[in-house]
This record gives structure tokens, C-alpha cells and sequence, in this order.
């Protein structure tokens, strides 16, 4: 599976310290597994089936896209809970 960042995810991982940085990515790719492994909840009044990770104090917004060439994991933005969801 293919996993793919927003502009806006790629800086707020960029900005993370340096131990949350390596949770973050084995957080990502454990969603690549079947099934997808974590603190995983939908978002409500999403409809493009926007998810969220839990990982401590911050949350990974994501969503998976079918597309002819395969499915993928498309990673719309990182941060901390009360900033990431605005």
C-alpha cells in the first residue's frame, strides 16, 4: 500500500521532537497493515471517511483511497489534539 502526505502533514511532521517523530512513523505504518492496527476512531461529519490515530497527545487525520492503480493511505495532517482538528 501506498502512502501518500498533504503539504500540511509532511511540516507538521518536520516539527515534531525527534521521539514522537519515530512513534508517528511506526503509527503510520502500522495502518498499512490489514487490518489496521491502533487507536483508530472515524470522524464525525466526515464524508470523504476521514479517520484519526491516537498516539499520546497527538493524533494522525487519515483517510484510504481507492484508485484504479491500487488503494493508498493518503495522510491529511499530524499534530497535537486541540490544534489538529481545526
Amino acid at each position: 500500500m501506498r502512502i501518500m502526505f498533504s503539504k500540511t502533514a509532511k511540516k507538521d511532521i518536520e516539527k515534531l521532537p525527534k521521539d514522537y517523530k519515530e512513534l508517528i512513523h511506526k503509527g503510520i505504518l502500522d495502518l498499512t497493515k490489514i487490518p489496521p492496527v491502533g487507536d483508530i476512531k472515524p470522524l464525525q461529519g466526515s464524508k470523504n471517511g476521514q479517520q484519526r490515530l491516537r498516539i499520546g497527545k497527538y493524533r494522525i487525520l487519515f483517510q484510504y483511497i481507492d484508485d484504479p492503480d491500487g488503494e493508498y493511505l493518503y495522510i491529511n495532517a499530524v499534530g497535537v489534539r486541540g490544534d489538529v482538528y481545526k
